[in-house]
């Protein structure tokens, strides 16, 4: 008994490994080839952008002036004139403005964390139903290999004088209604495929590799709970957005502080002719002193106010976020648990059917009765199997989300 156990947690663990592989494969594949990631990407290096933007000086103003009619000094006529002036924001508005871009670069970064992480849920849920198609497909292709046995066992004892025609009619409907089934789940497969390959930009024909089998994994309770809201991307946005509002609001206020320029005049002088004088000729230059005078405050305020607001819409958002994930968490945990429950039962009953289909063929091959019972009982066995494959597939798509909701990707 020991070494079955060993042998089916050695044979779990390996299809783990290899199925973690095969997924995170796909996971790198539609991380680098998808376009609306990748603009999420873009959208983060664009922001980048504006920190270098908003924490550089305004540009330095130089201007000439000429005179058209001379003003004549002591020296002689002014010709022309050269100013250049630098402004300089209140002490530490750059500063603030710097940061808030900074922040609102990394809550776009954390917006791509959360665009990733969804890609990996939408790329796991498109990949489970193709593992539950492939299934279907082979266990109604076995089905029509049972189905034609029993054909030929019924049209032997019809033959032999043992069984009834009616008894291999019955087994060429079902092989007709089996056939039909399986046409339509294979024509279902390249709509599957093609939506699996948007998501990795590929090929709508491309193939995809699916496992061929798959085991309830163990979770334990509360899984990832401590990571739902410490580590989600999109309640990292927030709070960083919140940030941001927040040095935009120390900005505003620095940004109705008095501006401060320093600039330099330079007065081109021409010589006097009629009189020697001492610095005849000699140009002028003038230092200047600037201030700007912040006096019309009701864009100030109404800066202000506005980054003031978008703190509590960003506080209230992060709320209703955290909400939304600790009821999601809750779903998806029922979710979990009731496929759980399902794929369980499914394999119950399979096992059960299948001692019933024993007895019934073993009945009908010893008195020639009973075979539409065993025809209806193998369907039976059919629909469970395909049941607890559907089960299956469901339990992983439900561990995708919940991986998604508690940021496993990071």
């Amino acid at each position: 008994m020991k070494r079955i156990i060993l042998y089916i947690a050695l044979v779990v663990g390996f299809w783990n490994a290899s199925s973690a592989q095969s997924l995170d494969d796909y996971f790198k594949t539609a991380a680098e080839n998808n376009p609306g990631l990748q603009a999420k990407y873009k959208a983060f290096e664009a922001s980048l952008q504006r920190t270098a933007q908003v924490g550089s000086l305004p540009d330095p103003t130089l201007s000439f002036a000429y005179f058209i009619s001379p003003v004549e000094t002591r020296v002689g006529p002014q010709r022309m004139t050269f100013s250049l002036s630098q402004m300089f924001p209140w002490f530490g508005t750059l500063k603030a403005k710097e940061q808030a871009a900074t922040f609102m670069a990394e809550a776009k970064y954390a917006e791509f964390l959360d665009a990733r992480n969804k890609l990996y849920y939408h790329v796991a849920a498109a990949y489970y139903p193709l593992f539950e198609l492939e299934q279907k497909i082979l266990l109604e292709k076995e089905n029509l290999n049972i189905l034609k046995s029993y054909k030929d066992i019924a049209t032997t004892k019809y033959q032999n004088g043992k069984g009834e025609m009616v008894d291999v009619l019955r087994v060429d409907i079902m092989l007709n209604e089996a056939q039909t089934n399986l046409n339509l789940l294979e024509q279902m497969r390249l709509p599957l495929q093609s939506q699996f390959n948007q998501l990795l930009n590929r090929p709508d024909t491309a193939g995809v590799q699916v496992t061929d089998s798959l085991v309830l994994q163990e979770i334990p309770m509360n899984y990832r709970r401590d990571s739902l809201i410490q580590a989600n991307p999109l309640l990292a946005e927030l709070e960083l957005k919140v940030k941001a509002s927040v040095a935009s609001e120390e900005a505003a206020i620095k940004q109705g502080m008095p501006k401060l320029g320093v600039g330099l005049n330079y007065i081109v002088v021409g010589p006097r002719k009629d009189v020697a004088v001492s610095g005849n000729g000699k140009d002028a230059v003038l230092p200047m002193v600037s201030m700007s005078l912040p006096v019309f405050r009701k864009k100030y305020r109404a800066a202000r106010k506005e980054a003031q607001l978008m703190q509590e819409s960003y506080a209230l958002q992060k709320q209703e976020v955290a909400n939304r994930l600790n009821y999601s968490y809750e779903k998806v945990w029922y979710e979990l648990i009731r496929q759980k429950e399902l794929a369980n039962l499914y394999t119950k009953q399979i096992e059960e059917s299948k001692q019933t289909l024993h007895l019934l063929f073993v009945a009908y091959g010893n008195s020639g009765k009973d075979f539409i019972e065993a025809l209806r009982m193998q369907q039976q066995v059919l629909n469970y199997q395909k049941l607890q494959a559907s089960a299956l597939a469901s339990y992983y798509v439900a561990l995708a989300e919940l991986d998604y909701i508690t940021a496993k990707n990071g």
